[in-house]
């Protein structure tokens, strides 16, 4: 049975479950997104990829800034949606806005909740060195990311896996697993398991500051610290090149042979030595530069053995 419903995303990862929803015939009434924002050198308005989608469905599209106002929550609710579908969206819905579809609202969630619940949960399970994560669908409450979940799909971390990559299946599995959701849901075969109260943690927000590599670390958490921070926002270093101190990304590593004092460039490559350990350095950006092999960077540089990077 077709269901009738909005959709609420924003940023690449949504628009998998987006098309598959079209796809599968539902009637998608309306889409919500972020507002357009000024990027790029001219500053003009970028909208988001779910925003794109939705325009080449013909679908209508509402970007307000908040949904907490009267006169947005009757607009809403005027929608007459049985199921409101909430993909990675970035706005708070309040309660008014969670009790008017008729069947609630089901979020596809990209983790194994309770573990990882907020902002970021695929660099945060990367970084946490997670061997498995997976994507969730729940009935959506007040709570962040506390509702009960319905269906769960399992995906393993490869050790060099980066967040890019992860991104990219989630996405895929997610898609898959909402319109099962959904097909459940339209034969009122959809049911819900309250969350487990232990093991839960939250996937905070990355912030500069944690995104500057500590060599001091051991070799395995800086390796997933990059592979976790890549290809976005990017793990980095700061290196004198020439021209005083210079902010380099990193965006893949892998765990190298080699001792010294955190920081210290080794012998044979791009390697650089850590608390415990050394990682080499495969892929890196300097700023304002396209992407290059550690092998290439070095070859550009003065930096040699015994140079410490900070």
């Amino acid at each position: 049975m077709s269901l009738r419903i909005v959709f609420m995303g924003t940023p690449d990862f949504a628009v998998p479950t987006l098309a598959e929803i079209v796809g599968q015939g539902h009637e998608v009434v309306a889409v919500y997104t972020r507002a357009p924002a000024k990027a790029g050198r001219g500053m003009g308005e970028k909208r988001s990829p779910v925003h794109e989608m939705a325009e080449r469905f013909a679908i209508p599209v509402f970007t307000p800034r908040s949904l907490r106002g009267e006169e947005e929550q009757e607009t809403f609710r005027s929608l007459a949606a049985d199921v409101a579908v909430v993909v990675a969206y970035g706005l708070i819905l309040p309660v008014p806005v969670l009790e008017a579809p008729t069947l609630g609202c089901l979020n596809l969630h990209a983790s194994l909740l309770p573990r990882w619940r907020g902002a970021a949960p695929i660099q945060r399970a990367v970084m946490a060195g997670d061997a498995e994560t997976g994507v969730a669908v729940m009935k959506m409450e007040e709570g962040l990311d506390t509702g009960p979940v319905a269906m769960v799909e399992r995906i393993t971390i490869g050790p060099d896996m980066t967040a890019g990559e992860l991104h990219d299946r989630l996405a895929g599995l997610g898609a898959d697993l909402m319109v099962r959701a959904l097909a459940a849901l339209s034969r009122d075969a959809l049911s819900f398991v309250p969350q487990a109260v232990e093991g839960v943690a939250y996937a905070a927000k990355i912030t500069n500051e944690e995104a500057r590599i500590d060599w001091s670390r051991p070799a395995g958490e800086v390796h997933n610290l990059v592979r976790g921070l890549s290809p976005f926002p990017g793990a980095f270093l700061m290196a004198d090149l020439g021209k005083g101190p210079e902010r380099v990304k990193v965006l893949r590593t892998r765990r190298a042979e080699g001792v010294g004092a955190p920081g210290t460039l080794l012998p044979g490559g791009l390697v650089v030595a850590c608390g415990e350990g050394a990682v080499e350095l495969l892929q890196v950006q300097r700023a304002g530069r396209g992407m290059t092999s550690g092998e290439e960077f070095l070859r550009g540089t003065r930096l040699a053995p015994g140079d410490v990077l900070a």
